[in-house]
């Protein structure tokens, strides 16, 4: 239009000559045909100089064109804001060049005259920009397949390093390798740098190669690319921002894009040069992939074990896992390594010095939180820790620790397993023995015994090379997210290798001592002398680390992987006698092992069958046995206490001495009072053969088992089609249950959510309906715990068969119906 104007601000910040320009206003003045003949400005001829492929000179009877251009100096004005541009739907692009004036002066011009279709290609012609990027992140696209991340939940591009991935890039105009350059960026982290591998430039190139960003054009159509991006199998892990820069092989003029969705970067065990790599498909399908699992609990001789989701997948799950990180202050930088993001997650996972995820409780009063034995999955908690921005929720014991950790390694791409050791020691005082302290009369000191035996106690494996120790020493790795004690000032543990803790190498980093003691330290027995010293009185070889337990591959199995931590113990396994005497001379109290003791007689107590069940009287058989040729004669004294889990006693029920071999009964009435988390005992005994004076002791620990919940599909499992599962309880003890909540929870099936069904009468049935519609295909599993005051561990899980047959466009996928009704004894408020 005739004498419309353009106001354009220039800075002394800005253009290839800083300083060189005052604020200016440009008149622009457009003269139609027939109206007087253009005159050419001087201002113009310079623009055309210095850009003539935007500004070529025009053909008198081809173009209707700018009539005069005029800039006007003015008096310094106050400062005009320039008009906002628009924003492409799926990112921003932003222009630099050595002249910004003379762009934004392009640009706004083409703004103004949107209506006149023959100036906008003349000043824009030549000049290449991005439109927008695809980063074809499709659940059932090309990346997502071939990364293994198609389970996760989202369509945003998550991806594996030291893999090719594909983007689409769409342009102004065709790409030209002759006139045209392009090159891609990732940052991650608040201060990308280059030399910390968290800012990442990523050239075009014609062939990639392995280790190293690069990018190649692997299809063109029209203003279309398609480009094929390489990453090194060592590239920090996490959440980056992807730009994009055009500009010519000139290097006058660049665009950059900014991609309004981000990448996110895993961990890679299909990768062969990434240090998690695990060269097995079935494994890396159990510990990656699988997100459900079996904990172990109990004792050796009773053995429990419960379903856990790990939910990797699940809505939410990765962000709460990259928070966590960020949460940690970890460095970026040290993302790429899986020592350091292990390391660093077993001291988040617990809330005890750096308001970690979960906080451990073991009082028995969880009133103001969640009882740790009502958990049976890790996404709920973890989605509560992230949306509360951080807060810890409350409760949390080893297992739940384990399942948590597993959850987050395995969404990260680290495989990992939750590991149960049965007599599981808690070395206090770094002297890898376990020790037990006698008064003069063989009764135990119970002050002194800080060190105690854990009738099970739940850790992680996670598969990795370890680089920075000898070789040998890769593969599988402990780590343990139960605060128990410190390492280098914070509270956790590992990695520690299982190869290093196998052979008694506890110098090696990190905390294999700790871990080394838990599976294959001696229990050691001290007596008391008149003075106040004490000396040692006898060694229990066999006394810990029992039937290390795991899920096994592709199956709800046990699997028994003792022999990953320790050489066969017994009377000719020289290798785990050399492993325990050589960490031993690593401990706080070397010369453990320097007086042997004669030992010709034996204690040990049998548990008969599943052993004794809550409720009901406990029986056990003592059994005392002459391994030599002559006669001996023993007196034994017997002591059992209550017992958390933990080892740590709570009283003594029961004391009696006793001459022969006897059946050892605990009734219902001298524990009822008594129970405990785990409703677990230690039963103590303590004597010496009056001939030789060989001092006999053993510690034996025992639980009473709970009844399991029952869960029984009602009816065929298809996704988007109702169907219900029925819950059944009976209360095994003759008193009523205070208070009982259900919680109900199946990946795929339904959200977890509680069930308040009050007091169950004694010796009562309960009985619950679950109505649900699947929301997922193949086989899920519905799991229901129950929690209450006077009894844990209750739980129980059924597998639920699924099809991929869906149901129509607005089907329901959740539904948590439920109806219960409870048989009672006796009555019921």
């Amino acid at each position: 239009m005739p004498g419309e104007r353009l106001t354009v601000r220039t800075t002394s910040e800005i253009g290839r000559f800083p300083g060189a320009a005052p604020p200016t206003r440009v008149e622009l003045t457009i003269q139609n045909e027939g109206e007087k003949k253009r005159e050419e400005g001087g201002c113009l001829w310079w623009l055309r100089k210095m850009c003539p492929c935007c500004c070529k000179h025009p053909n008198a009877t081809s173009y209707d064109v700018t009539d005069k251009v005029e800039f006007t100096k003015l008096p310094t004005p106050a400062a005009i804001v320039d008009p906002p541009k628009p924003k492409p739907e799926n990112g921003e692009a932003k222009e630099t060049d050595g002249n910004d004036t003379y762009f934004k002066l392009c640009e706004n011009m083409t703004l103004s005259l949107a209506s006149n279709l023959i100036f906008t290609p003349l000043l824009l012609e030549g000049k290449l920009s991005v439109c927008s990027v695809d980063l074809l992140s499709s659940k059932a696209g090309q990346n997502r397949q071939e990364h293994h991340t198609d389970l996760y939940h989202g369509d945003e591009l998550i991806l594996r390093r030291g893999q090719t991935f594909q983007i689409e890039v769409e342009l102004n105009r065709p790409f030209s390798t002759d006139t045209d350059k392009l090159y891609l960026e990732l940052k991650t982290g608040s201060l990308p740098l280059v030399s910390k591998g968290t800012h990442v430039i990523i050239p075009l190139v014609k062939h990639l190669e392995d280790e190293r960003w690069e990018a190649k054009i692997v299809e063109q159509n029209g203003n279309k690319i398609k480009l094929s991006i390489n990453s090194p199998a060592n590239a920090v892990i996490g959440l980056y921002e992807l730009t994009v820069t055009t500009s010519s092989l000139k290097g006058d003029a660049t665009t950059t894009y900014t991609s309004s969705k981000n990448i996110v970067m895993l961990f890679n065990p299909w990768c062969e040069e990434d240090s998690v790599f695990l060269d097995n498909e079935e494994e890396r399908k159990e510990y990656v992939l699988n997100d459900t699992g079996r904990i172990y609990y109990g004792t050796e001789k009773q053995i429990g074990a419960r379903t856990w989701n790990f939910g990797q997948f699940h809505e939410g799950i990765l962000e709460a896992c990259l928070f966590i990180m960020e949460k940690s202050e970890m460095p970026p930088s040290g993302r790429g390594d899986p020592v350091n993001v292990v390391r660093v997650i077993s001291a988040m996972i617990n809330a005890q010095d750096d308001y970690g995820v979960l906080v451990g409780n073991w009082s028995g009063d969880y009133s103001d939180g969640v009882s740790p034995t009502a958990w049976s999955s890790s996404v709920e908690i973890l989605r509560k820790y992230h949306s509360t921005n951080g807060t810890p929720v409350s409760y949390g014991q080893c297992w739940v620790f384990s399942g948590i950790t597993t959850t987050v390694l395995r969404c990260l791409g680290i495989p990992s397993r939750s590991v149960t050791n049965f007599q599981s020691a808690h070395d206090t005082d770094v002297s890898l023995t376990t020790d037990v302290y006698l008064n003069e009369n063989l009764e135990p000191i119970d002050y002194l015994n800080r060190d105690s035996v854990w009738n099970f106690h739940v850790w992680n494996d996670c598969w990795m090379a370890r680089p920075d120790l000898p070789p040998g020493n890769g593969g599988w790795q402990a780590v343990d997210a139960t605060p128990q004690e410190t390492s280098q000032g914070t509270f956790r543990c590992g990695p520690a290798s299982v190869n290093a803790i196998r052979s008694g190498h506890v110098y090696l980093k990190h905390d294999t001592p700790f871990v080394f003691a838990e599976v294959n330290s001696d229990k050691i027995y001290w007596q008391r002398n008149l003075d106040g010293t004490f000396k040692q009185i006898y060694s229990e070889k066999k006394a810990v680390g029992h039937c290390i337990s795991t899920k096994a591959v592709g199956s709800d199995k046990r699997a028994d992987i003792t022999s990953l931590y320790k050489h066969e113990e017994g009377t000719d396994s020289e290798e785990e006698r050399i492993a325990v005497e050589t960490a031993s001379r690593y401990g706080s109290k070397p010369d453990v092992y320097s007086t042997p003791v004669a030992e010709d007689v034996s204690v040990e107590v049998k548990v008969d069958g599943e052993g004794p069940r809550v409720g009901a009287d406990a029986q056990l058989k003592i059994l005392v046995k002459n391994l030599s040729s002559q006669p001996r004669q023993a007196t034994i004294h017997s002591q059992v206490a209550v017992m958390y889990y933990t080892g740590v006693l709570k009283g003594t029920i029961k004391k009696e001495q006793m001459p022969k071999t006897i059946d050892w009964v605990l009734t219902y009435q001298q524990y009822q009072s008594q129970l405990v988390d785990q409703a677990a005992f230690m039963l103590t005994l303590c004597g010496r053969v009056t001939e030789t004076k060989q001092v006999l002791a053993n510690q034996t620990t025992f639980r009473l088992r709970t009844p399991d919940i029952t869960i029984t599909p009602i009816g065929d499992a298809v996704v988007g089609k109702e169907m219900a599962a029925k819950i059944t309880f009976t209360n095994p003890l003759p008193s009523t249950l205070k208070g009982v909540v259900f919680r109900v929870e199946g990946l795929g099936l339904q959200e977890g959510h509680e069930v308040v069904v009050g007091d169950v009468g004694a010796h009562s049935k309960v009985t619950l309906t679950e109505h649900f519609i699947p929301s997922q295909p193949g086989p899920r599993k519905l799991v229901a715990s129950l929690d209450c005051e006077q009894l844990s561990q209750v739980h129980g899980v059924a597998d639920i068969g699924g099809n991929c047959d869906v149901l129509g466009k607005g089907t329901m996928l959740t539904l948590a119906n439920v109806t219960f009704k409870c048989t009672n004894s006796e009555n019921r408020k």
